[in-house]
Order: structure tokens, then C-alpha cells, then sequence
């Protein structure tokens, strides 16, 4: 897998723009807890994704799981994540979770970053740092 390249202030500014302009459109009529996630893709492109909540929880799908659904529809199954902003409308710590995490994994260079709120800022870790021990084997692209 090649390395994926750096991510310029702008991108990384444009890309929380956009994961916050998606929280907006998130249904969550349970939790109120609305998240976006935009992706950079290798291909300079932005693909956006809201939560969808569901009455029977476990059918909830995750911003950043939306987005990724999205990025493959759109872009086709050999699209590459170069990078990953993730926003809330209630100002809260939200890193991914450990299942979008390994969804992504699928598409991601372990190096590539992630963009998060945390203690009142956003936080930038790799994604091998977020996902240390992930499962599978990591394809070629």
C-alpha cells in the first residue's frame, strides 16, 4: 500500500467543515446525539456521512460507516481514504468507534489521520494508532 500524503491545513479544515455541515442532517431522534464524518479521498474528493438512528439500537449505522457506504457507491471499491474528520452538533468528545474504526481499515492507510473533537479541540491521530491491533489482512490496492 502506498503512503498516503500529507493532509494540507486547508484539507484538514474543509474536511471538519464538512463532517459538521453533515451532523446536521443526522437522524437521531433518540440520542439527539448527531454526528458527521467527511472523507478525503485519494482523489482529492470530500464524501460526507450522517448517523442514522434506528428504534432497534443495534441497527444504528455510524456517520463514519455511512460515509465510507457512500465513498464505495460513489467511487467504486478500489477508492482510498487519505484522511477522516468526524463532528457532532453537541460538543462532545467523539472519536470513531471500534466497528467504524475497522471499516475503515478497509480503505485507509494505517498512517492516514483522523480528525476528532476532544477536550474542546480537534484531535489528529493516525489511524494505526486508533486501531492498533485491527482484524484482517490488509489488500494491496
Amino acid at each position: 500500500m502506498r503512503p498516503s500524503a500529507p493532509v494540507t491545513p486547508a484539507q484538514q479544515a474543509a474536511l471538519v467543515a464538512a463532517a459538521g455541515e453533515a451532523a446536521a442532517h443526522a437522524y437521531a431522534p433518540y440520542s439527539n446525539f448527531r454526528v458527521g464524518a467527511a472523507l478525503l479521498l485519494g482523489d482529492g474528493s470530500i464524501v460526507t456521512g450522517a448517523n442514522v438512528e434506528n428504534a432497534s439500537y443495534g441497527l444504528t449505522l455510524c456517520a463514519e460507516r455511512s460515509a465510507v457506504v457512500r465513498a464505495v457507491t460513489e467511487h467504486g471499491p478500489s477508492m482510498r481514504i487519505a484522511a477522516v474528520a468526524v463532528a457532532n452538533l453537541n460538543h462532545a468528545d467523539s472519536s470513531p468507534c471500534g466497528a467504524c474504526r475497522q471499516v475503515m481499515a478497509e480503505f485507509m492507510d494505517p498512517a492516514a489521520p483522523v480528525f476528532f473533537p476532544q477536550q474542546g479541540s480537534v484531535q489528529s491521530r493516525s489511524l494505526g494508532e486508533l486501531l492498533p491491533f485491527g482484524f484482517g489482512v490488509r489488500h494491496e490496492r
